[in-house]
């Protein structure tokens, strides 16, 4: 007979070591559909790894990409470590793009060092609007977060584009559907001359430091962590439990629209409907594969970004089919999700007449 046991106390490098090592088991898995496409393995890998660390480009263009996962990895990660199950980062990142372009397109005419962080605040306050709303709809009715964070997404995404064929449109853009271009001093600055890599980075590492000292360091992420574990006995032990769901809602909303300011003020310079390929998405895999860790979030984010960037310079030089990317990260979070019950359980067989 089979039972099923949790572990009493797992160890750190057990617990650490999952992710690890369900991130090397999907490149493994990953090479079976190689071989199936008539792929050379080590040489497609080694393509990959070209492509991530051959040049000072390349890697920059890695960091470029994991910037704004970093953000929607903290977005998810803050919620779901409260049990609230945030879908809804796409939809905050554009609720926080849109406020960036609102407000830096020559609304106000400051300096540099005024500018930006009104539109980081902006931004971060747009994205904490778009999970205000599902968050009191919980906390008031006990309505499904899940359901209205995802169906917000497609509300906001038809909202875009009714502004950018309105209001936000760029009335030298010979009428595509794009925003004006944000001002010059708005513009988050790059960090190496020539390359895309921006400030927004900075602020992503700067962000996944505060929320890791909020999370272990603070009242607030003791009441965190205790709502998540059970939320019942967090309000037997005097918490606030509803006022604790809303504090997280909003500082992952915040996250998401952060993404949405570092995207449009550091790489783009002006806002079109597609400005994330599923960046909001993503950072849910980004937040499951680092545990819900923030520091766990920024090596996460890397690692994906590297997958990506790596596969389209593995598809040019191959013609191996870029799809390969997500493939990976798909099976990084099968493996990671695998490897959590593992590290949580363990299988025993027991004689019948001991059960």
């Amino acid at each position: 007979m089979i039972r099923i046991e949790p572990r009493e106390s797992p160890s750190n490098w057990w617990t650490l070591g999952i992710p690890v090592a369900s991130a090397l088991l999907a490149l493994l898995l990953a090479a079976i559909p190689l071989l199936a496409a008539g792929a050379n393995v080590f040489e497609a890998y080694g393509q990959m790894f070209k492509g991530i660390f051959g040049s000072t480009f390349a890697f920059t263009e890695m960091l470029t990409r994991a910037t704004p996962l970093i953000f929607t990895g903290l977005a998810a990660t803050l919620a779901f470590r409260a049990k609230l199950w945030n879908i809804g980062a796409e939809g905050q990142l554009y609720l926080g793009a849109m406020a960036a372009v609102a407000v830096g397109t020559g609304l106000i005419d400051a300096p540099g060092f005024i500018l930006i962080p009104v539109i980081l605040v902006t931004g971060a306050m747009a994205g904490a609007a778009g999970m205000a709303g599902p968050a009191y709809l919980k906390t008031k009715f006990g309505a499904d977060e899940v359901v209205t964070t995802l169906l917000l997404n497609f509300i906001i995404l038809i909202f875009l584009q009714m502004m950018l064929e309105g209001p936000l449109k760029d009335p030298m853009g010979m009428g595509w559907p794009q925003s004006s271009p944000i001002v010059d001093n708005a513009i988050l600055p790059q960090l190496i001359p020539r390359m895309r890599v921006h400030w927004g980075l900075i602020i992503a590492l700067a962000m996944a430091v505060f929320a890791q000292i909020m999370l272990s360091k603070t009242v607030w992420g003791f009441k965190l962590r205790a709502v998540g574990e059970n939320a019942a006995a967090a309000l037997h032990a005097g918490i606030g439990v509803k006022r604790t769901l809303m504090s997280a809602a909003l500082i992952s909303g915040a996250m998401a629209g952060l993404a949405g300011v570092s995207e449009v003020a550091g790489l783009r310079g002006y806002l079109t409907a597609d400005l994330s390929p599923g960046y909001g998405y993503t950072g849910i895999v980004v937040a499951m594969l680092a545990g819900l860790s923030p520091i766990g979030v920024v090596i996460s984010a890397v690692f994906i970004a590297s997958v990506f960037v790596g596969a389209d310079t593995m598809s040019r030089a191959m013609g191996v089919s870029s799809y390969l990317a997500d493939l990976v990260v798909a099976m990084s979070l099968i493996c990671v999700l695998v490897g959590g019950f593992v590290a949580r359980f363990r299988i025993t067989r027991t004689n019948k007449g001991d059960a």
